[in-house]
């Protein structure tokens, strides 16, 4: 089969095999490294033998994938609390009004940001089986050789995967309007300084994460319960609400409401929001300017 074949039906099954590895590595920039590499392994080794090319191209990419996952090693488990070693994965940033096509086929689903935090405590294997079954509906047969297990081994995997996120996951409200009039509430109680306000728009399990990049670990947080968080929020949000050169831009986070906030004009931080109830369960902030900036780019041309 010459390039040209083989490129334009790879160009059809590219925004699921994004969607794969988005799913499995909870990084933008890896997710897009593992598609390129299934590209070129297909160039090279052509297509001939292959009865199945999207089933071929998703193997290929989950194995790529778990590859990364494996070298990237166990964080360790951490007592809940302000610790220094928090991560949140990359966020699908789009305008309130306008996710593009490809924002679309990254989040269907609802692959909320919340939901790719839980998938980050899961071991590679464990990812891998859910991601793959639940997800995108590959049986355990096609399933078990990627993991070097059984068939009955990789629905272990993907049970205590479901177990866990199950667990952890809040079903979050559908109805974006409500989420942006909690979200909103939220923002004006921390900018009038309000904790009983702060609170009664936090769910009193909600869960603040606090990503400042590896450059800046040390103010790195997970915070759990409405008094703390609250607390937290007014601590870090107060001031610098009330700094002319500070922003705040209605965004969509993983298809959620959220926040990009500017300085000067430029990408600073951008904060995800988990609304179930009428109440804020969970709050997830990148607060990487550097970080930021790649993942907001272009948005703020559109509003």
């Amino acid at each position: 089969m010459d390039e040209e074949w083989l490129a334009s039906h790879f160009e059809r099954y590219r925004p699921h095999l994004r969607a794969v590895a988005y799913r499995m590595l909870g990084s933008l920039t890896e997710a897009d490294d593992a598609v390129q590499d299934a590209w070129l392994r297909l160039s090279r080794s052509g297509a001939d033998d292959v009865e199945n090319l999207g089933g071929w191209l998703t193997t290929i990419v989950a194995r790529v994938c778990l590859n990364t996952l494996r070298s990237r090693g166990r964080r360790p488990e951490e007592p809940l609390g302000v610790h220094v070693h928090v991560h949140v994965p990359d966020p699908v940033i789009s305008p309130e009004a306008d996710i593009q096509p490809e924002q679309q086929a990254l989040l269907a689903d609802s692959v909320g940001l919340a939901l790719l935090v839980v998938l980050d405590t899961l071991t590679p294997d464990e990812r891998l089986a859910f991601v793959l079954h639940d997800m995108f509906q590959l049986p355990f047969a096609e399933i078990a050789p990627i993991v070097g297990r059984t068939p009955e081994a990789a629905r272990q995997l993907a049970s205590r995967a479901r177990r866990r996120v199950k667990g952890a996951e809040v079903p979050a409200d559908p109805d974006l309007a409500r989420q942006r009039e909690v979200v909103d509430a939220f923002f004006a109680a921390a900018r009038q300084g309000d904790f009983d306000a702060l609170v009664a728009v936090l769910h009193p399990d909600v869960m603040l994460r606090i990503d400042p990049g590896a450059r800046q670990a040390r103010v790195a947080m997970m915070v759990r319960g409405s008094a703390a968080v609250a607390g937290q929020a007014l601590r870090g949000l107060q001031r610098s609400l009330g700094h002319p050169a500070t922003r705040l831009h209605p965004v969509l986070v993983n298809g959620t409401a959220g926040v990009l906030v500017t300085v000067h004009g430029q990408p600073y931080t951008v904060m995800s929001f988990t609304v179930a109830d009428g109440k804020i369960a969970a709050i997830d902030s990148i607060a990487d300017p550097d970080r930021v900036r790649g993942l907001a780019a272009g948005v703020l041309s559109q509003q």
